[in-house]
């Protein structure tokens, strides 16, 4: 079996989220003058990775799940916030981080080179996800970014894989590859396309 697209997700597989994240919610706490930096970020990580599979599973929307996650941290520690002005402020952090791992952009140099016909698949919000691709560097190799916001559909729905594919000239599912992560968003997600 010969592939000729190549469907990468982004966070935790190109990007570093992990370092993104850290530095965006450092930036806000320090914003919004946080004394205990350390508690609040061992208090939301969890908390919001807890939400995105919520999101993943359909349980909660989009919506939701970003104007929610900062009022339920701060109320946590007794404080009272507009959660959707803290999660426009953490966007703006965010947006301009694009950390990525060692080997990601001499990997997609090779890729291209051999002749592969990448793409970038990821959940997220268009403008953040753009803005960190976009800051790491890596946008020229792709051929076309898909984001979730955009489809109106999350990975690993069938709805997002099929979006995704229409858009993709000369498509043939069995010369197609994602690659990712998770193996329920990306891996199961692929197999379900």
């Amino acid at each position: 079996m010969t592939y000729t697209h190549l469907f990468f997700d982004l966070d935790h597989t190109l990007l570093d989220f992990g370092a993104a994240e850290e530095v965006a919610l450092t930036k806000l706490l320090e914003e919004y003058q946080v004394t205990d930096i350390k508690a609040y970020k061992d208090y939301y990580k969890p908390m919001n990775q807890n939400l995105w599979k919520r999101l993943e599973h359909g349980d909660i929307s989009k919506v939701d799940l970003i104007n929610s996650r900062f009022a339920l941290l701060f109320a946590h520690f007794g404080v009272t916030v507009d959660g959707r002005q803290l999660a426009e402020a953490y966007q703006k952090h965010l947006k301009h981080q694009g950390q990525v791992y060692v080997g990601a952009k001499e990997l997609l140099e090779k890729l291209v080179a051999k002749g592969y016909n990448l793409y970038a698949a990821t959940n997220g919000i268009a403008t953040i996800q753009q803005g960190r691709l976009e800051a790491s560097g890596l946008t020229p190799y792709f051929k076309a970014i898909f984001i979730s916001e955009q489809s109106g559909s999350q990975k690993p729905n069938k709805a997002f894989y099929d979006w995704m594919t229409q858009q993709v000239p000369h498509y043939q599912p069995d010369q197609a590859l994602m690659i990712g992560d998770s193996l329920s968003a990306d891996i199961q997600g692929g197999i379900n396309a």
